[in-house]
Formats: C-alpha cells, structure tokens, sequence
C-alpha cells in the first residue's frame, strides 16, 4: 500500500519497494548538491490501485495502472506521475506497462544526467521517443505530469499533460496548480502509442502539448503531485485541511500525511451519496452522477528544503 525509498549518503528500501524518498538535508545521492542555499526535495508517497482495496502495490512504482518516480540528481530533484488509460485492457493490453515503462525511461534519463532542469517537457520527449523506438512493441496510452526542482535557481519547472498534476501550497493556501487538459468530459490528453492499423484512429498528444510553468520556490512549500484519482474524489479543501497535519519537514511526517490523504481519497471513491469533484463536473457536463470515482490513486507529496552536505 505504501512505500518509501530513503536517499542519503546510503539508499535504504523499503519492504514494498518501488518509490522513492528523498531527504536533501542527508546529502550525498546522485553526486550531492552542495551547500550554498541550495534547495531539495523531502519527498514520500502513497496510493491504491482500484482493483486492489487493501492497496496492494505493483513489482515497481505502480499502483494499478499508475506508475510514478522520484530521482535524484546533483542539478535538481525530479519526480512524475503517469496514468495509464484503462480502456487499452478491453484490447487485451495492460495498461500499467505504458505508464510504467514512461516513468521508468524518465527516471533513467534523470539518474543519467541526461535532461536540463528548466525543460521538463524535454524528459517527457526524450522518454516518450524511447519508447516508440522501443525493439519490443509497446502499446498503450498515459497522462503525465513532470515536476523538477533546480537546486541552485530555486525554481520549479513543470509539466503536465492531461488530468495529473500538481499542487503547490504556502500558508496554507494553492499558490500555484497545474491546468487540466481535456479534449472533452474524461477524455485527457495523453501519449500512446498504437498499432500501425489503429494509428490515427486512437487518440495521441505530443510531449509538446504539455502544459508548462516555471516560477521560484520557498523554503516550506508543500508541493503535492498526483493522478487523478486524487483529484477526482477530493476538492482543494479537503486536502488543505489534510495538510494541516503536515506539522514538519522530516520524511516520516510527510510519510504519514501523504498516506492520511491517499486513504481518504480512497474511501471516497467508494461511497456512492458523496458529491465528488468527479461528479459534479460530470453534472456540470449534462450526465446525472453522484458518488466516488472507483480509480487509481497514486499521491507524491513533497516538501521544499535546504539542501546541505
């Protein structure tokens, strides 16, 4: 259900395995940082596939058909979500190996060196061409949603494409969010890859298409990234008030928080009398829902400070 990885001078893994958590102030991983007012992320995370409601989690960073990551290198602290669009399953495909294997190349890439922090929708690019050269066919399709941290600038660098996205929260209030993209009612845009017969027919973005914002971070601002599952169930408010519980910036403290908040997501989005964020845009859009949406939920909550040796 849940899991950590710690980064410091030694890298510990957690029984589950697959995500990563990352303590700047340990120093040391992906060749450190260095002082000098640098930044970094503390970062830990939970989620839930929907098939599975003890929240089993997948070989990997993957709950259900989500998949995430949290890398580490000495420019910038990077993590991303990935939600893998379940109706390639009715075609007998998994849609988690898309999202997955995205997340993965994007992890590589960032544990390589090879990306510049202020162009996240270049790691999504370089990851996403990975994969259509990819010798063994890959199909699928996937939302997804980069989030970099440049250490010495102090900024944060986005991208997202379709409904993932992020949060970023400073006293208490959203400073900064990233924008939905839809090409209409619970159709996100998205990468995918399809056969050569069905090309043109599925649905596919470009990496290009992603939204992208870059503006400067404080010390002890909360950055929360996650799918929509998340989003879809619980409103800004309530995860503010779940925020709230945040009261410091040590890894088990965040640990708590971001599984306080994926569980309540959880819950909601099996109580069929609550008007969810899901359902009221639903309604808004001319269908009659109400209730939870039954999805993935895959949460990263991250916390920015200093970065030292």
């Amino acid at each position: 259900m849940f899991s950590v990885l710690s980064y410091g001078r030694l890298v510990a893994r957690a029984v589950l395995g697959g995500l990563s958590q990352t303590d700047p102030r340990a120093g040391g991983g992906g060749g450190g940082g260095g002082g000098g007012g640098d930044y970094g992320l503390v970062t830990a995370g939970c989620g839930f596939g929907k098939d599975f409601r003890k929240g089993l989690l997948k070989k990997g960073a993957c709950y259900g058909d989500d998949a995430c990551f949290v890398a580490r290198h000495r420019s910038a602290d990077v993590l991303g979500v990935a939600d893998g669009v379940g109706g390639w399953r009715d075609y007998g495909v998994d849609p988690s190996q898309f999202s997955g294997t995205l997340m993965r190349t994007c992890e590589r890439l960032v544990k390589e060196g090879r990306f510049v922090p202020s162009n996240p929708i270049g790691i999504l690019t370089t990851s996403y061409c990975e994969l259509l050269q990819n010798k063994v066919p890959l199909l699928g399709s996937s939302t997804a949603c980069i989030v970099v941290l440049d250490r010495t600038s102090h900024r944060l660098h986005t991208a997202n494409l379709g409904d993932s996205g992020f949060l970023v929260v400073r006293g208490g209030e959203v400073v900064h969010r990233s924008d939905e993209q839809q090409h209409y009612f619970n159709t996100p845009f998205q990468l995918s890859i399809a056969p050569p017969e069905a090309e043109g027919v599925v649905l596919s973005d470009s990496p290009d298409a992603a939204d992208s914002t870059s503006f400067d971070v404080q010390l002890g601002d909360i950055i929360l990234t996650a799918t929509d599952g998340l989003f879809d169930n619980m409103p800004d408010y309530m995860i503010l008030q779940e925020l709230k519980k945040l009261k410091n910036s040590n890894y088990e403290s965040i640990q708590q928080t971001a599984r306080s908040i994926a569980e309540q997501a959880h819950e909601l989005a099996y109580d069929p009398n609550y008007m969810s964020p899901f359902a009221q845009f639903a309604c808004d859009n001319g269908l009659n829902v109400r209730g939870g949406k039954p999805d993935d939920i895959t949460v990263l909550l991250s916390i920015v400070a200093e970065y030292t040796d």
